[in-house]
């Protein structure tokens, strides 16, 4: 296999999570952040068009491709089932983001969330051999596919597509036994395949910053780094770990994080036991694991900020907030849009890469949140 050796480090730039003015790209701050993302000597780049509702891309476009040369980063991209119907559509959309992202080569493209079911889809449209097509024509250099669902399938789509060349999955410390998620099996199949891995989600959307009391403690006391840096550094310290992305908001998280993955340690064995023990924590405790990526808000016909009502509640149980009752009411409902108004449609359980039962949990938020009137 080719070399990946344009990339130059372990860690990736997530632009899903960027930092917003309002419902705009705050794109003075994310320049800010380009630049010191370059600057320390980091240069991977990862986005997909259906993130912050379109305009990641454009704002990719506005803060580094028209400012940089094109061989000072590697930017990632990603084909998502929502944007075509038919293998004629997929040209088109993959000009459109080129476009978009001011670039005439995709360093990486990925066949988005792949999962049981729109794998089917993705093989009837023949989305991998445009890829590869493609590839062949210079405007990809390198194909992978990014993946939500259980380690058989993925072995599944690596033995039919052995060209595929990384595989993108979900792996932190909290998820890297969960029985929905399966992270470790997930990677035990990149492995088998010998295929690099890019890391999503290593703070598992927050959740492993913003810990719980007493599992921060345990982190505190080995006066070390940021809860984040033991999350990240977890999930760069295994074999064939090519990348770990974060999706960073603000130019103090960004700093955090190339300090300490500038010059990457993995953990060591001290720290890998407290990681373990604030696993055991989290394990006892009854948390939603919604890693608030969005994708089931955008389907939802009643337009339920379902990751934030999660969020709300994970506040309630784990620090029996008082605010969380004000931020549910006043901040992420509106009229028709509480836990109580979903349709049961299950749109968003068929998107859901965590395979969270989202009609069951907002059942159980409602109950919580939304008391009858007295």
């Amino acid at each position: 296999m080719e070399q990946m050796d344009k990339v130059k480090k372990n860690f990736g730039f997530g632009c899903m999570r960027l930092p917003m003015n309002g419902d705009q790209v705050d794109i003075a701050e994310t320049t800010r952040m380009v630049d010191e993302f370059l600057a320390q000597g980091f240069n991977y780049f990862d986005t997909a068009h259906g993130y912050i509702g379109g305009k990641s891309e454009l704002a990719l476009k506005e803060c580094l491709t028209s400012r940089y040369p094109r061989e000072a980063y590697s930017l990632t991209d990603k084909l998502t089932d929502s944007y075509f119907k038919t293998e004629a559509d997929i040209r088109p959309f993959f000009e459109s983001q080129l476009e978009a992202c001011g670039v005439d080569y995709f360093d990486f493209y990925l066949m988005h969330a792949q999962n049981a079911d729109n794998f089917k889809k993705f093989k009837a449209c023949r989305a991998y051999e445009t890829a590869f097509a493609l590839k062949a024509e210079g405007r990809i250099r390198h194909v992978g596919l990014s993946f939500h669902d259980r380690a058989e399938v993925l072995d599944q789509i690596l033995t039919e597509y052995p060209q595929i060349e990384v595989v993108q999955i979900q792996f932190n410390y909290l998820d890297y036994d969960d029985i929905a998620v399966q992270s470790r099996k997930c990677y035990e199949v990149c492995r088998k395949h010998g295929k690099p891995v890019l890391v999503m989600e290593p703070v598992k959307g927050g959740s492993l910053v913003n810990l719980p009391e007493e599992a921060k403690k345990v982190l505190d006391d080995l006066h070390g780094g940021s809860p984040a840096s033991y999350a990240i550094r977890f999930a760069a310290g295994f074999p064939g770990m090519m990348m770990v992305l974060s999706g960073m908001s603000d130019l103090e998280q960004m700093k955090d994080n190339l300090s300490y993955m500038r010059d990457f340690k993995p953990l060591n064995e001290t720290e890998l036991a407290a990681v373990k023990k604030v696993q055991e924590i989290f394990h006892k405790m009854n948390m939603i694991p919604c890693t608030a990526c969005r994708y089931c808000v955008e389907g939802c016909p009643k337009q339920i900020s379902i990751p934030d009502l999660f969020a709300i509640m994970n506040i309630k149980q784990l620090h029996h907030d008082w605010n969380a009752d004000y931020y549910y009411e006043e901040v992420h409902t509106a009229p028709g849009r509480r836990a109580s108004d979903c349709l049961k449609c299950g749109k968003c359980e068929k998107i859901c890469p965590q395979h969270l039962p989202i009609r069951k949990l907002l059942e159980e938020v409602a109950k919580e949140f939304d008391k009858p009137e007295a």
